[in-house]
């Protein structure tokens, strides 16, 4: 098989979708790896280190889609990316597609195998390639949150561990999965007042087992998190349903009653956030404001500590990378239920019952298209 591995283009995407190492081992695997030139710059990876690996420089993206069999890249395709799609290409990538109809839509079209990062899922319900992203992305809630509060950023001025005879500040996080358990981990260890909130039991139970009355765990229901949201001084957005749009926890009027000069961090930005106020932003510009509270939207947070983020990736992607190269689509998917989760789009279908949903189309069961 050959292996594409274009550089990604995304605003302030820094990422690749492979290192050295993986193309080490998929051409171990009797695989051909090529790859646009300087696509590893932006986590200072150097074009020679792929050539050493064993992988073939080309200089446009478009022999990489022209001759490539599998693409694996790290974020969704971009607009200028959408005429280089084609017919019978596999893409292998994050792509959040139920906030995306026009992504989708262009997928679809084209006739794209489209495998999702995002909804790999075992059989205990665990995301494995969203994880590591998500421990990044969770850990960078809280350090952005810190930044946003000072008050040159048109925060609150707030320290969120406060110092000796001063009130510290109040963090709440939306969601126990792991960007809420990472968000906790870092919000506790500055010192904050932590609450986290999920409707799942058995996560708060975890939670609390580990860290006992340095955190606050409560049941999420409306009430609750209108309670919690107008006395945080940051509020994260850590809340997950695989494949679907993330449900508003937060309305507009919770949002109105907040401090002034109050932030939140919606982490769930990519699946269409979980703020009904929240919109995409970037890292160029990564914030404005509603009702004097700061919104901080930037998908691809992982993005600026790239080198830490594509490793950290890569660890996981790459061994179902060498499934579908062994054993070609059709076999590697009928044996793995978990990986075949992952297929969005297949054949012109959406395969996903959860992004059809989401996206007003027809689910149509990849068993029924590969049989």
């Amino acid at each position: 098989m050959i292996i594409g591995v274009p550089k990604e283009v995304k605003e302030d995407e820094y990422r690749v979708g492979m290192v050295p190492a993986g193309v080490r081992m998929l051409k171990a695997h009797g695989g051909r790896v090529i790859l646009e030139r300087g696509a590893g710059a932006g986590c200072r990876i150097p074009d020679d280190e792929y050539v050493s690996a064993g992988a073939e420089l080309v200089d446009t993206p478009e022999e990489i889609y022209e001759r490539a069999e599998m693409v694996i890249k790290v974020k969704e395709p971009q607009p200028t990316e959408y005429p280089l799609m084609r017919e019978g290409l596999i893409l292998y990538a994050y792509l959040h597609l139920a906030p995306a109809p026009g992504l989708a839509d262009m997928l679809l079209e084209k006739g794209v195998t489209c495998i999702a990062y995002e909804t790999i899922q075992l059989d205990n319900g665990s995301l494995p390639l969203l994880i590591p992203m998500s421990e990044v992305a969770g850990r960078m809630s809280i350090q952005v949150g810190a930044h946003f509060l000072e008050k040159t950023q048109g925060g609150r001025g707030v320290l969120l561990g406060g110092v000796p005879g001063v009130h510290r500040g109040k963090v709440t996080i939306l969601g126990a999965g792991t960007v809420g358990r990472e968000a906790a981990k870092i919000a506790m260890g500055m010192g904050a007042e932590v609450y986290v909130l999920d409707v799942d039991q058995c996560k708060l139970i975890y939670l609390d087992d580990v860290f006992g009355s340095r955190i606050t765990t409560i049941y999420s229901h409306a009430d609750n998190v209108r309670e919690a949201v107008a006395r945080s001084h940051l509020v994260v957005g850590a809340v997950l349903i695989p494949g679907a749009k993330a449900p508003h926890l937060v309305t507009r009027e919770m949002v109105s009653g907040m401090k002034p000069g109050s932030v939140i961090v919606d982490v769930a930005i990519d699946q269409g956030g979980c703020v009904e106020t929240s919109h995409v932003t970037s890292h160029r510009n990564p914030t404005y404001t509603v009702d004097e509270v700061i919104h901080y939207g930037v998908p691809n947070m992982p993005g600026v500590v790239a080198r830490t983020s594509t490793f950290a990736l890569t660890n996981t992607t790459l061994p179902y990378a060498v499934k579908l190269q062994d054993q070609g689509f059709n076999t590697a998917i009928l044996s793995d239920p978990c990986l075949a989760k992952g297929v969005n789009i297949y054949k012109g279908h959406v395969t996903h019952p959860q992004v059809a949903e989401a996206l007003g189309r027809e689910f149509i069961p990849l068993e029924t298209l590969l049989a």
